[in-house]
């Protein structure tokens, strides 16, 4: 081999070498971001995209249920591989700032942005905010109910009927923030007890538990379920792309999440996490939520609300206490109860 073709061959090696160091090395250099994603992808993306082009910042994002972002989270602490919890409902996101998973960050936008985002973001001792307002409902496929003959459904109680035995979807409430405010939207109506009573006659109507809190309305709009419980916005959106949804604002009352936004403590790439999250509550950001054909209500008082988007003013809605039902222990403890008494029956 002569001189020249061993060094080609050295060298070739050296930069083979270097190239696996940089992509096996967490991203730490300026310029990257890794950011876990609690929407539909199609936002996620959507949000990751223009986030990119606008900064220059490359972002790796990953996209999972606000329950099991949480719990990577945790896992992960000791060695934090994330820089940003983007959406999601509160409730995790509140535990995860009282266990310091995440870190304070106020940002400059605050003050541009509703009451409801800013209590957010003291409830969790500014270490998460709001960023869009959803309420609680279910919906259910027209088509599915007139060839089966079955009453339209209008209240929570509806839902235990012996007509939808076997009927019904919704997701389980470790790993999705959807189901979880489903439970602590029941306790605050009924009482403990008897929420438990329903939660287990519910039971005996559903046909499977979902890991994602939008997948029982997409199933109600393919036909796979009847009745599907998720948030309204996510039942709006499959019927607007032309599935028979009729989406139900609960007679009885309902629940509401406070989609969050949060740091997570020890980000490899803080400076990039901040720029994201001051981005991430402006106006220009915030309209991309309608672009993906996700209808919430925007924290920032700029950001048009979507037409489509439910009516909040128009439903009967609690007054939810993010501050006890995002509280770790009774996170924990509503979870476990859970678990006990209607999931092991199951």
């Amino acid at each position: 081999m002569t001189k020249t073709r061993k060094f080609l061959l050295s060298a070739a090696i050296a930069a083979a070498g270097l190239a696996w160091i940089m992509q096996s090395s967490p991203a730490s250099a300026e310029g990257n971001l890794v950011v876990y994603c609690g929407v539909q992808e199609e936002w996620c993306q959507l949000m990751v995209n223009e986030f990119q082009k606008k900064t220059g910042i490359t972002v790796a994002m990953t996209r999972k249920s606000a329950g099991e972002i949480y719990a990577q989270i945790k896992a992960e602490a000791a060695n934090p591989k994330g820089d940003v919890w983007w959406g999601g409902t509160g409730d995790p996101h509140l535990q995860a700032a009282e266990e310091k998973l995440t870190a304070v960050y106020e940002s400059p936008m605050a003050k541009d942005l509703h009451p409801w985002a800013v209590e957010q973001a003291k409830t969790g001792s500014m270490r998460t905010v709001g960023i869009y307002l959803g309420a609680l409902g279910f919906g259910y496929n027209t088509e599915t109910l007139a060839k089966k003959k079955l009453p339209e459904p209008k209240c929570w109680a509806d839902l235990t009927k012996a007509d939808y035995k076997g009927e019904i979807q919704i997701a389980n409430p470790n790993s999705s923030g959807t189901a979880y405010n489903f439970l602590a939207t029941m306790v605050q109506i009924m009482g403990e007890d008897k929420a438990f009573d329903y939660l287990k006659k519910l039971n005996e109507n559903i046909n499977q538990y979902t890991k994602s809190g939008a997948a029982p309305a997409q199933a109600a709009g393919r036909g796979e379920t009847l009745i599907g419980i998720s948030f309204m916005h996510d039942v709006i959106t499959p019927s607007i792309q032309g599935m028979p949804l009729k989406v139900v604002a609960p007679c009885e009352g309902t629940g509401f999440e406070i989609g969050s936004m949060s740091i997570i403590e020890g980000a490899r790439n803080l400076d990039n996490a901040k720029k994201f999250y001051d981005w991430a509550l402006t106006p220009e950001a915030q309209v991309l939520g309608a672009q993906a054909q996700s209808y919430q209500n925007p924290s920032n008082k700029k950001a048009p609300i979507p037409e489509q988007a439910p009516k909040m003013n128009k439903i009967k809605l609690i007054d939810y206490d993010f501050k006890k039902y995002g509280s770790s222990e009774e996170r924990k403890r509503l979870l476990a109860k859970w678990d006990s008494e209607i999931k092991a029956t199951k």
